[in-house]
């Protein structure tokens, strides 16, 4: 997807502060990161966007995949009823979105995919086990869970880091995970799972876990 097609989905906001944030959005993960994520995603079938907000990245992949149907979903209203305003104005159909708290949601209809970006540092880690185990039960067999986020090394791009979401919300609930830890908590699930890190010329700490339902867990 072209920056053009970026520049469209960002100007259908009516808010200059939330076409800000969207681009803001896009410069710490550039569109050629959202790629990297979308190959992992299946070309058609049903999937979940956790924590979606204004519906910036299942926008960009509604349009990129068309045979794909996308359900976010948001913990905050006024962010829902605006990702639907902006899914009308671009004329897309196969993404839909509802008020929803990820920490305690229950699918409906099982899944050929869901992605999670940047959401685990900023939910309790408490919830972060059963969030993961309820999206391993509702996937179907060989279908993945994507979950980009933050890792705890090297020091100074947490910190960055961290100082970033806190300029975004003072209020917001910042847990960094050890990549270690975290991986053998998704492993712990019945998820196989590989990783990488995503290199960006600003010191973010990005990595990316890939998490395939390959079996069941006894």
């Amino acid at each position: 997807m072209s920056q053009s097609d970026i520049s469209e989905i960002i100007k259908v906001y009516d808010s200059r502060i939330i076409r800000a944030y969207c681009w803001g959005r896009f410069k710490i993960l550039h569109h050629h990161f959202l790629d990297e994520i979308g190959q992992y995603l299946p070309k058609s079938g049903l999937i979940l966007d956790i924590g979606c907000g204004f519906g910036l990245f299942s926008l960009y992949y509604a349009k990129q995949f068309p045979n794909l149907e996308i359900l976010g979903i948001d913990i905050n209203t006024v962010r829902i009823q605006i990702a639907k305003q902006a899914a009308k104005m671009l004329s897309l159909s196969n993404v839909e979105y509802e008020v929803a708290n990820a920490t305690s949601y229950e699918c409906r209809t099982s899944l050929d995919g869901a992605y999670m970006l940047d959401i685990v540092h900023h939910i309790p880690r408490n919830t972060v086990m059963p969030l993961l185990k309820q999206f391993h039960k509702k996937l179907n067999q060989n279908c993945r869970l994507i979950i980009k986020d933050v890792q705890t090394k090297p020091a100074y791009k947490r910190w960055f880091t961290y100082t970033l979401d806190k300029i975004m919300d003072m209020r917001a609930e910042v847990n960094y995970w050890e990549q270690r830890e975290l991986m053998t908590l998704i492993q712990s699930l019945g998820f196989e799972v590989f990783y990488h890190s995503m290199v960006d010329l600003l010191p973010y700490p990005h990595i990316l876990y890939i998490c395939q339902k390959g079996y069941q867990n006894s």
